[in-house]
């Protein structure tokens, strides 16, 4: 697998995905993968708040996110812990960093801005087979330091089922899925980089294990992907906490 990040300009709202993408993605072959940091879909679709107009970041928070967390902690941390599209993740994803003094939501959409993405693309190389990642950081508890997360996909299969599949001794898996979207995130990310090194997209090619769609993925193939929170591994943590929404607040 080979990783290429990609340089461009300092994006801004009067920028286009697709103008982006042909001024700087220049050599996107079939079978790759295009990797793209939510933050410049945002700023596109001008999902930014000028920090000396806005209400105070948690009001932020509490409007962006699905559901939060309030309490002491957070003039420790300087954040609120939040669900947000079916992850955890601190604060819902409103972050400054790169942001010119303004906040920085999340897209509208990320399902939908990875579909335009791979639309794009597929009809630059002829709908040959590629695919799209939508990425962002996030923190691993009881780790420091950020890794990537995969908040969209669109032509790939995000999951590999080996379940009743053999291990090396015969024995059959019982739960074992492996993740390719948040683990080729992580990779991208880890190239595109987290400070000003200003490349905000990543080609991800020479992929032996992906299996490419002719469609983008159906509200049921996304609904797989994710698992409620009775239902994770991490439920009896999950669930013991007082989740707030906007409303029951």
């Amino acid at each position: 697998m080979q990783v290429i990040p990609i340089h461009t300009h300092a994006v801004t709202p009067e920028d286009t995905l697709e103008n982006l993408i042909d001024s700087y993605v220049k050599d996107f072959q079939p079978g790759s993968i295009l990797a793209i940091t939510s933050k410049i879909i945002s700023i596109c679709e001008n999902r930014i708040v000028p920090v000396s107009q806005a209400p105070c970041k948690q009001e932020l928070i509490i409007q962006e996110a699905d559901a939060y967390l309030l309490g002491d902690y957070q003039e420790k941390y300087g954040h609120c812990l939040t669900i947000k599209n079916g992850m955890l993740i601190p604060s819902a994803g409103i972050d400054q960093s790169n942001g010119n003094d303004h906040y920085i939501l999340y897209p509208h959409d990320c399902f939908a801005a990875a579909k335009q993405v791979w639309q794009h693309l597929r009809q630059r190389i002829n709908d040959a087979p590629c695919g799209v990642i939508v990425t962002d950081s996030h923190t691993i508890p009881l780790r420091r330091g950020v890794i990537g997360i995969c908040l969209a996909w669109c032509g790939f299969n995000p999951l590999y089922n080996y379940i009743n599949k053999q291990d090396i001794f015969g024995k059959r898996l019982r739960v074992t899925m492996s993740n390719y979207a948040d683990a080729l995130s992580v990779a991208s990310v880890f190239a595109m980089g987290e400070g000003n090194e200003q490349t905000p997209m990543a080609i991800i090619s020479d992929l032996q294990k992906i299996k490419f769609c002719e469609n983008p993925p159906t509200n049921e193939e996304i609904d797989v992907f994710y698992i409620s929170m009775e239902d994770d591994l991490y439920a009896p943590l999950l669930t013991a906490v007082n989740w707030q929404t906007k409303t029951n607040n």
